[in-house]
């Protein structure tokens, strides 16, 4: 291409100018249209493109006056292309849109939520009504030592109360997953002078058969109070409040001795049935009662292996089994149910976080 003069480029420029802003862009139907458009006015050997490439054979003067026109037709073209580019993907957007089956005006699905499980209420609850009555929470480790899950308890070795507790033992080491959460208990009077009032919720391990009223994994929560001076009536005040606020006013209970080795006196402790008022059903053998807990007086030694002065400090404890709590309360016929994991049960009890 031979070297324009400044007449021959102004004309080429005009024709370009007149061209290119007569509406081609404004009235592209699609992008492809569009991006040809620019590929023909802009591109690497587009039509402006040529023009700004033969200013270099003009004179100094004419590149310092053309120049500046030929830039700003470049951005003004450059203007119109980004412009058209946006209307017609937008209008892409609507269609795509129309065509779709989603109505972007409906309220968005409601995410799914967490909830507590029904055995984790139930745990609050209860909690929540001994530490209305002073106690403290306490805790401790799952894998005990058999000072702590026995000795300390008033259990040594051969003592026939260890065959009743079907414990698993670790492998190769002194070690065992605790049966119940009496060990907190032992561990709190090691670091605590009394007077003290605790509670010691958790898991705990016995090597049971499953069933509808057994697992090998469950949860307990035992209580334990020191002071001077603490009698028997004071458990019971303590159990009958704990179990009123719990299963509500009209409850009652009673006690029956029993025998656990670290507490002296021991008893059993029972509730009129929920279910069917104390007039004999299914659920209570037709005695008219359940039985809800453990409980008794401290026995000495278990407050000599603690250093306390049993001449001088009394107490009482008492445990209880939170699934078989849980049972009572929401009507749960099979214990094994709240092990399954299965939404259609657990969302009965919703009580969703906050």
């Amino acid at each position: 291409m031979s070297p324009l003069t400044r007449a021959e480029w102004e004309t080429a420029f005009g024709r370009l100018a007149a061209a290119s802003l007569s509406g081609q862009i404004r009235e592209a139907p699609t992008p492809e249209n569009l991006e040809s458009l620019r590929v023909r006015l802009l591109g690497r050997k587009g039509e402006l493109t040529e023009l700004l490439k033969g200013l270099k054979d003009l004179s100094l003067e004419d590149r310092r006056e053309l120049g500046p026109r030929a830039q700003g037709l470049k951005a003004e073209l450059e203007s119109l292309l980004s412009g058209r580019r946006s209307q017609l993907e937008a209008a892409e957007d609507v269609t795509a849109l129309e065509k779709s089956a989603v109505d972007l005006t409906l309220p968005p699905a409601a995410a799914p939520r967490g909830r507590l499980h029904p055995i984790t209420q139930t745990v609050n609850e209860m909690t929540r009504i001994l530490s209305l009555m002073g106690f403290s929470w306490a805790e401790g480790p799952h894998v005990e030592t058999q000072r702590y899950n026995f000795e300390a308890l008033n259990i040594p070795e051969h003592h026939a109360a260890r065959d009743l507790q079907d414990t698993f033992y670790l492998q190769d080491v002194p070690l065992l997953l605790r049966t119940h959460t009496s060990p907190v208990q032992i561990r709190t009077m090691e670091t605590a002078a009394p007077p003290l009032r605790v509670i010691c919720p958790g898991r705990v391990f016995r090597h049971e058969a499953v069933d509808a009223a057994h697992s090998a994994v469950f949860h307990q929560i035992e209580g334990l109070a020191v002071d001077q001076g603490i009698s028997f009536a004071d458990l019971k005040g303590t159990i009958q409040t704990f179990l009123q606020g719990l299963f509500g006013s009209a409850t009652k209970t009673r006690f029956r001795p029993s025998y656990f080795p670290f507490t002296e006196p021991s008893a059993e402790v029972d509730v009129r049935c929920l279910i069917c008022g104390g007039s004999g059903c299914p659920a209570c053998k037709r005695s008219g009662w359940i039985e809800i807990m453990g409980a008794g007086m401290v026995h000495p030694n278990v407050f000599r292996s603690v250093n306390y002065d049993p001449e001088k400090w009394s107490g009482f404890a008492f445990g209880m089994g939170v699934e078989r709590i849980a049972i009572l309360r929401l009507g749960v016929p099979d214990m094994r149910l709240f092990f399954a994991n299965d939404l259609r049960f657990l969302r009965q009890f919703d009580e969703s976080i906050v």
